[in-house]
């Protein structure tokens, strides 16, 4: 697993590994039952806290992407409630579509970007 942060973003370390994660599940880099690193290894291999990576499997765990074991550690384990995760990302997606009207992007132009979004993570799924 590759994962790369960006040292200068204004995004917090802990979500842009929890995204990159989150993106390697939606386009099959890492499936249902494959383990992560441990907190250690990976906090080291990317050359960041140890408490930086626990945080992000934290929020992992807490959103159902991972279950987190003492023997196994951090194991992919997705939450098959669509419903629970439909309202989730209906609650993210009204709060992002509410900025992006206060910044004037019209339906239409929000209409494409979900659109490429969606091609690309398929795109990357139907390539593996």
């Amino acid at each position: 697993m590759l994962i790369e942060i960006d040292f200068q973003s204004e995004e917090a370390i802990y979500m842009q590994l929890r995204n990159q994660i989150v993106l390697g599940i939606a386009t099959s880099m890492i499936q249902e039952g494959d383990p992560l690193p441990s907190v250690r290894q990976l906090a080291g291999d990317i050359g960041i806290n140890m408490h930086t990576v626990n945080k992000a499997y934290s929020v992992l765990r807490q959103e159902g992407f991972v279950t987190i074991d003492r023997r196994r550690g951090a194991v992919i384990a997705v939450d098959a409630d669509k419903l629970q995760a439909a309202e989730e990302l209906r609650q993210r997606l009204r709060v992002l579509l509410a900025k992006g009207i206060c910044k004037d992007i019209s339906r239409g132009e929000v209409h494409q970007m979900v659109d490429e979004i969606y091609d690309d993570i398929r795109r990357n799924i139907n390539a593996e």
